[in-house]
């Protein structure tokens, strides 16, 4: 149950706080006061999708924040421990979004930052939204297996076929592969041959180029190199004044220094050190200057190698990694269009062995459906005798086709119906109007949710009707709020005076803004917005008594039916 809804710089809201209880909570007010904004805001907390459109202008951000009262035996529980969100020592869930023109939109559950995925799967047992839009889903045949496997609750079973599905799509996409046009195939062969054989007849190895180019360098520098080595051995080992002899005559003097002060001696090892690091540093200097010899063949010999080297990373990609990568492409596609027809011998057992996991899985799907169509078609069929359809009959028709394969199975579903006597049931979307839509989207809703105690809103889903339609289809909300907490925008009176909490959505015009309040309404005001709503603007005293009277005899009805 939703106890308490803030929204703060969302659309024309500047702040607003509002308290829910138990029941059947209404919403009314003027067209375009701001309901929807209400419900939309309500959506964001169930996990819908929200963009910084939401914020209001001129202010940077927006918030969105609920607290619901999960029922002991709400999933919610347990999708929060696995979340790792932490359950609240009052037994509430507090959501809250928050919604940045910079896009850093974040979502907190408890006090914890979450992700908008958990939001979504701990939404879905919170809050049930059904708005305008769900009335044209049932002239939507495609949506009729969507509502249809809704209403099963059968995720293992659509989990299996889409995964068989996939398989089978895969395999099939490979053997139509292999079919192509055969010059096609016979010019690729003829690329891929090309390719291979250029790169086999360079012969790369990975990281050649940057040894060949470190030797270019050598030899392009081979005579500053010969002299530099030539001028560092004189230096450290052959000059009189070489620094080796320096390091030799100190380290005499530092060892009799020692002798008169142990602090000399100190530094021994250290001297011995630096004495073999020279020594290694001058053998190393000599060597070098003798094993430089430039040739003018290896250096012409490096140039035209990375020549080709540089030839293949132009072709294929860059680098000798890709050139390779591309090598062993290469190698494995030919293989595979040379051994094209062994090849399609093995799919063509996949694909008969994926046919046959997918009819499996599809066939299991059917069986479901068929199953859980004729439950649907009594549950609906009673639920429409409540909102003054009573002698209306529902089906739910599931046909399986057995060549079509899809992610969702073999099955067309559609919804047949007929509001008179006598009449065939016929395709929904020929013969519902929208009247009769509103009311058959309000029962099939109804039976799909069940009795998971969550809260149900319904955004003006009783457009189209009135009179005693209407009051049936109030009556309709009334008993469904006996399990679960249903929110509902209204712009029917019959259904108003069911109310068990009345808010009433008001705009107020600044002289350079615009802002949206809202109100609970005490009895008397329900009576005078219950008036309004039956006539117009001018409310009179003949509308109030109206009310009042529309008022207890609702109030009348709900305890008859209570007894």
């Amino acid at each position: 149950m939703l106890t308490l809804l803030r929204i703060q710089n969302v659309a024309l809201i500047d702040k607003l706080e509002i308290e829910l209880s138990a029941g059947l909570c209404l919403l009314t007010g003027e067209t375009g006061s701001g309901k929807s904004i209400i419900v939309d805001s309500l959506g964001a907390l169930a996990g819908g999708r929200v963009t910084n459109d939401l914020v209001k202008e001129g202010t940077e951000s927006a918030t969105i924040e609920g607290e619901f009262r999960p029922a002991k035996t709400s999933p919610v529980w347990s999708e929060l421990v696995e979340a790792g969100i932490d359950p609240s020592e009052d037994e509430t869930v507090v959501i809250r979004r928050d919604i940045s023109l910079a896009g850093k939109n974040r979502v907190f559950i408890n006090g914890q930052l979450s992700t908008a995925g958990v939001l979504k799967t701990i939404g879905d047992h919170l809050v049930d939204i059904h708005g305008q839009g769900d009335q044209a889903a049932l002239y939507d045949v495609e949506q009729h297996c969507v509502l249809l496997d809704e209403y099963a609750d059968h995720p293992k079973l659509l989990s299996a076929v889409q995964s068989a599905f996939e398989h089978w799509n895969k395999v099939s996409s490979q053997l139509l592969a292999l079919h192509q046009d055969e010059n096609e195939k016979l010019q690729l062969i003829d690329i891929l041959t090309f390719q291979i054989n250029e790169i086999e007849r360079v012969s790369p190895t990975v990281g050649e180029d940057g040894e060949l180019e470190t030797e270019k360098r050598r030899l392009a520098n081979s005579g500053k190199i010969s002299s530099l080595s030539n001028e560092l051995y004189e230096t450290l080992y052959n000059d009189e004044h070489s620094t080796l002899a320096t390091l030799e005559r100190s380290a005499k003097l530092a060892a009799e220094l020692g002798v008169f002060d142990s602090a000399f001696r100190e530094f021994d090892e250290g001297v011995k050190d630096a004495i073999a690091v020279v020594e290694e540093l001058a053998r190393t200097a000599r060597d070098n200057s003798r094993k430089i010899d430039f040739s003018p063949e290896r250096q012409a010999e490096i140039e035209d190698r990375l020549a080709e080297l540089s030839q293949l990373k132009r072709k294929y990609g860059g680098t000798l990694d890709t050139v390779l990568g591309h090598l062993e492409t290469s190698k494995e596609r030919l293989s595979q269009l040379q051994n094209d027809e062994f090849h399609e011998e093995e799919l063509r057992k996949q694909l008969s062995a994926a046919e046959a996991e997918y009819e499996i899985a599809a066939g299991k799907l059917s069986s479901s459906r068929q199953a859980s169509a004729k439950k649907l078609n009594k549950a609906v069929e009673a639920g429409l005798a409540d909102v003054a359809l009573e002698r209306a009959v529902f089906e739910a028709r599931v046909d399986a086709v057995s060549d079509k394969f899809s992610s969702i199975g073999c099955d067309e579903v559609e919804f047949y119906f007929s509001a008179n006597p006598g009449e065939p049931p016929r395709p929904l979307a020929r013969v519902a109007s929208g009247g009769e839509a509103s009311r058959l989207m309000l029962t099939v809703k109804t039976v799909i949710a069940g009795n998971e105690p969550k809260t149900s809103v319904f955004d003006e889903v009783d457009t189209g009707i009135g009179g005693r339609v209407a009051e049936a289809v109030g009556k309709k909300l009334k008993s469904l709020s006996r399990s679960q907490q249903v929110l509902c925008v209204t712009h029917q009176p019959q259904i108003a005076a069911l109310a068990d909490t009345h808010i009433v959505i008001e705009k107020q015009h600044g002289r350079d803004s615009t802002s949206v309040s809202a109100r609970t309404l005490s009895l008397d005001e329900r009576v005078d917005e219950v008036a309004r709503m039956l006539a117009g603007e001018s409310i009179t005293d003949a509308a109030r008594e109206n009310a009042r009277a529309l008022i207890a005899a609702s109030s009348n009805r709900v305890k008859g039916a209570k007894s």
